[in-house]
């Protein structure tokens, strides 16, 4: 093939595919429904480094996307065709033609399509992405029922192992150090393997009931085996995790679930991270008198030592 249509043979024609791949673009206001579009289509879908490079790709090329062929995106993110199908099948779609007309879709029905915000930068667009998870995470904990009865039990065991590998591990121990204020004994535990399952069982003998796990994407193979272990032992397994069906949500007995943005280059984590939050502090509330009394103790012993500096 030549690579120049043929003037013999057109197929119906279509405004939005009339101009050739590469040097067309869609006007301003058109460019901006597409990027709501592929905004859209993105959030909420857990994707691979090459196809977050793909995303990124799009997102910053918006007024020309509806015109790519999935070659063009592979040439110019530097990956194979058949990883442009599957970042198409990643986002729900049978192959990169159905996704491409989905977003042509958006300029001929786009008026009910939201507008991104012109004056966001790309960075900004990552940090809006963030928020909507925020506001999710919000409007999920209109009825606080299961947070206050997960807190609850976890208040109630003596010990608490908090388990957490890899990316979640900074998660388990802020809500060990937190909690650790007030809770008598809160067991951080980071390592897999051998040393975990010991950790768990010795924490089962000494009278836990409940273990707290933070399994945030990519979920380790080791915080699945160790989810296992604990419920061998004998404990329940509280998750806190970004979906409440998930690859570990069958091995635990409650989850709680905080959307990741996975526009990043690596996942950012507010929204677990305020859950977290939230978490601690319905468990302390859930503490006797004399162990949420301790916290003032702590602040006032901090005081006379100035451990802070002041302001």
């Amino acid at each position: 093939m030549s690579g120049t249509p043929s003037a013999a043979a057109p197929e119906t024609v279509d405004p939005v595919m009339s101009a050739a791949p590469g040097a067309a673009a869609v006007g301003a206001e058109d460019a901006s429904r597409v990027a709501a579009r592929l905004q859209e289509l993105v959030e909420g879908h857990r994707l691979s480094p090459s196809q977050r490079r793909i995303a990124r790709h799009l997102m910053e090329r918006p007024h020309e996307a509806v015109f790519l062929t999935g070659n063009d995106i592979a040439e110019a993110v530097g990956i194979s065709q058949p990883s442009v199908t599957r970042f198409a099948f990643a986002l729900g779609f049978a192959g990169f033609p159905e996704f491409r007309d989905h977003l042509r879709a958006a300029l001929r029905d786009g008026q009910d399509v939201p507008a991104a915000p012109a004056a966001l930068n790309p960075v900004q667009a990552m940090v809006e992405s963030e928020l909507r998870n925020l506001e999710q995470l919000r409007d999920g904990l209109a009825d606080t029922a299961r947070l206050i009865e997960v807190a609850g039990a976890l208040a109630a065991s003596r010990p608490l192992p908090v388990l957490g590998l890899r990316v979640s591990a900074p998660l388990a121990h802020l809500f060990g150090y937190l909690a650790s204020k007030a809770h008598p004994d809160v067991r951080v535990i980071d390592a897999p393997g051998s040393t975990m399952e010991d950790r768990l069982s010795r924490a089962a003998d000494a009278g836990a009931a409940w273990v707290l796990a933070f399994g945030l994407p990519r979920y380790p193979r080791e915080l699945r085996d160790g989810l296992v272990w604990a419920r061998r032992a004998g404990l329940r397994v509280a998750l806190v995790t970004d979906h409440a069906v998930g690859p570990l949500a069958e091995h635990a007995d409650a989850v709680l679930a905080a959307p990741v943005s996975s526009r990043f280059a690596f996942d950012s984590q507010a929204a677990p991270s305020v859950l977290c939050a939230a978490l601690v502090h319905a468990m302390l509330g859930a503490l006797p008198t004399p162990e949420q009394s301790s916290i003032e103790e702590f602040e006032n012993s901090a005081a006379e030592r100035r451990l802070f500096l002041p302001g």
